[in-house]
């Protein structure tokens, strides 16, 4: 009787585990497919698939500017996951070019944003946050910064004038205050 009673206990802990894991199975399932599956940001992305035009200004500290063009080709990879870009101009008179990937994190409802480049041998992250007030995305993040050897805190504001239009403008944030330092108007 004993035995029977602890057979019918096993088999009762056996069934509530097995109907346990398959509900935690679920449910990892269930998130792992929010977080995968492009979603409507992501579609935004993909309608800046092709080629443009930049028009490059940079600004020195005693507020010269500095103007040049280069050109700019964005293409979804990764299931339309990732937007990869890749640039090529001029910057103060030397060959440039450059690289990034930008994405959305579903889960965190984060824009984020890198960028390498010919002028360096670090990467810049950026993480971001659509502004209602200003239809834009704002990242915040750093990049090293070579006269120092720290990390520069950085922001950068972007924002889609319509389907064959948008402007990035780069800040440097120095002692709190934003220092504009790059704006580049696209079109296509």
């Amino acid at each position: 009787m004993k035995l029977k009673l602890v057979l019918s206990l096993l088999l009762v802990i056996f069934v509530l585990t097995c109907s346990t894991n398959f509900a935690q199975q679920e449910d990892m399932m269930k998130k792992w497919q929010e977080y995968m599956t492009p979603g409507e940001v992501h579609q935004g992305f993909a309608k800046m698939a092709g080629d443009w035009k930049a028009t490059v200004k940079m600004f020195g500290p005693s507020g010269e500017e500095m103007s040049s063009e280069a050109t700019a080709n964005l293409e979804m990879i990764l299931g339309g996951r990732f937007m990869k870009s890749s640039f090529k101009g001029t910057a103060m008179g030397m060959p440039f070019e450059g690289m990034g990937l930008d994405g959305y994190n579903n889960i965190t409802k984060e824009y984020w944003s890198t960028w390498v480049d010919n002028t360096g041998t670090g990467i810049m992250l950026m993480i971001g946050k659509w502004d209602e007030a200003t239809k834009s995305v704002i990242y915040v993040g750093s990049a090293t910064d070579p006269m120092t050897g720290k990390e520069q805190p950085t922001k950068s504001i972007f924002k889609m004038i319509d389907d064959n239009h948008t402007v990035s403008t780069m800040f440097n944030i120095i002692n709190g205050q934003d220092v504009k330092m790059m704006e580049i108007a696209y079109s296509r």
